[in-house]
């Protein structure tokens, strides 16, 4: 069984290193070491160790390579700078901002990734550490919440993770609402010319049951879809549940998931087939677009896969106790001031 040596995902140890039953680093796979520096964590963002910056559904790998190329030489662009300090200050100072795309001569998917680059490459000089993947805007049901029509995927840092045992401070959020998800950790790389169920559902090493808090820098989530690429894919903070399962042949488009509130309400509700037809379709496809930028997912990493039912606004002071048949349950609680 892997496990994360972090925080809330498992045992105690360096931020964003997972380890299988017999202690062994995964990240440090192929005599791999995980970097420290600056100077190596900004060629973490270009790496197979880094994130991708821009995907689709349609797009085919040449048209792709032509995105990465325009990223990169508008990710210095005055405007493109400016939408990122607007979402970094907004976050620091914990007050909503207005849209990015409002300072965005380009509106379409690969500016917001662009944007997404240029945060990610400030929390690596901060001296955070990726152990992820989100892939967003999965259900049909959130979708028509926020007014878009397709996902988007973002990045997982090592402060994002939260223990189920210890209340979850409002105080490092601004606007957060929480949806239940299937999460994977995988057990090998996803790295191969083609990925499809199979070779995915051969690469998770454990499945498990998962809640994120996604939040926007964006006041009123008065977002579109370059709004919430380029602000991380909405990313918040996440709970694995305790119970970990392995993938095998495993259907998880039948997974029935209920979440509750304190009163035992219940707040959301859904099926696994809410998620991109099937959980594990929302992997292939986080996959082959990661790959495809040369940043494959990696052993030990998390990947949650996305809602399964409508997002609910989090109240302070209340619990949110989720349920996915076949996988347990997750939890997390809120309070008004520091935990």
């Amino acid at each position: 069984m892997h496990q994360a040596r972090h925080g809330g995902l498992g045992q105690a140890g360096a931020a964003g290193e997972f380890v299988d039953a017999q202690g062994r680093v995964l990240r440090a796979k192929r005599g791999e070491q995980r970097s420290d520096t600056a100077d190596d964590r900004r060629r973490l963002v270009g790496s197979p160790r880094g994130v991708p910056f821009f995907g689709t559904h349609a797009l085919k790998c040449d048209q792709l390579a032509s995105k990465v190329q325009d990223m990169t030489d508008t990710a210095t662009l005055p405007e493109t700078q400016a939408a990122a300090e607007r979402l970094l200050a907004a976050g620091r100072a914990r007050v909503p901002c207005a849209p990015v795309r409002e300072l965005l001569s380009d509106t379409t998917l690969s500016t917001g990734y662009t944007v997404q680059r240029v945060l990610t490459q400030a929390r690596l000089d901060e001296g955070r550490h990726i152990v992820g993947r989100k892939v967003g805007l999965t259900s049909a049901a959130v979708q028509a919440q926020l007014g878009v029509d397709q996902p988007d995927f973002g990045v997982l840092f090592d402060d994002m993770v939260c223990a189920q045992d210890r209340p979850i401070d409002l105080g490092r959020l601004l606007q957060p609402r929480i949806e239940a998800e299937v999460a994977f950790v995988l057990g090998t790389d996803l790295d191969t010319n083609h990925v499809d169920e199979s070779t995915a559902r051969s690469a998770v090493g454990e499945v498990v049951a998962a809640l994120e808090i996604v939040d926007s820098r964006i006041a009123g989530w008065d977002i579109t879809l370059v709004d919430t690429v380029a602000d991380n894919a909405s990313s918040g903070l996440f709970v694995l549940g305790d119970e970990r399962v392995a993938l095998g042949d495993r259907d998880l488009r039948n997974v029935a998931m209920t979440m509750t509130d304190d009163t035992g309400t219940t707040v959301s509700s859904g099926r696994g087939a809410a998620c991109l037809g099937d959980p594990v379709a929302a992997l292939v496809w986080l996959a082959r677009v990661t790959r495809e930028f040369g940043a494959p997912l990696r052993a030990g990493e998390v990947v949650l896969s996305g809602a399964l039912g409508p997002m609910v606004t989090v109240t302070a002071g209340h619990t949110y106790v989720a349920e996915l048949s076949g996988l347990g349950t997750v939890r997390a609680a809120f309070t008004h001031g520091e935990a």
